[in-house]
């Protein structure tokens, strides 16, 4: 009898882990860290194609509660490409609805803005696509952006 009842207790235990331990991970798929490959920028009919694996690389690191972005150029600042942006700040996501709240940029003028993306996340492939819209910067854009989980 009472190895029946501590073999209960135990199965019970195992599995309430494991439930937990499933329902963590489809509620924060894109937990992580992630590298940008691409993106596509839409300015009213004016579409932009990027490459981001060609000079530069940017990196986005997602945990329970903030993200950060970090890109720089490939050539170490030494030319016309130099460029390095970066932001955090906390983040929300409701189903595939991920927002962003940004609380900290270089380009201070995007500091304090609230961006709300779609999300999906396919294997190792997160693709998120929203309105970037910064009156202060004169920023009103759709963006596409393909990233892929850092290994």
């Amino acid at each position: 009898m009472k190895q029946s009842v501590l073999l209960t207790l135990l199965s019970v235990l195992l599995i309430s882990c494991n439930t937990s331990t499933k329902n963590n991970e489809l509620s924060t798929p894109v937990k992580g860290t992630w590298e940008l490959i691409s993106g596509t920028t839409i300015v009213k009919d004016d579409t932009t194609h990027t490459d981001y694996t060609k000079g530069q690389k940017m990196i986005k690191i997602i945990n329970d509660t903030h993200f950060a972005f970090l890109r720089h150029d490939l050539n170490q600042g030494k030319d016309s490409s130099a460029i390095f942006d970066s932001g955090a700040g906390r983040y929300t996501l409701n189903g595939d609805q991920y927002t962003e709240y940004l609380d900290y940029c270089n380009h201070r003028e995007w500091e304090g803005h609230t961006f709300t993306f779609k999300v999906l996340v396919v294997n190792d492939t997160l693709t998120q696509s929203g309105i970037e819209k910064v009156e202060e910067a004169g920023i009103d854009r759709m963006i596409i952006e393909k990233y892929t989980r850092a290994k």
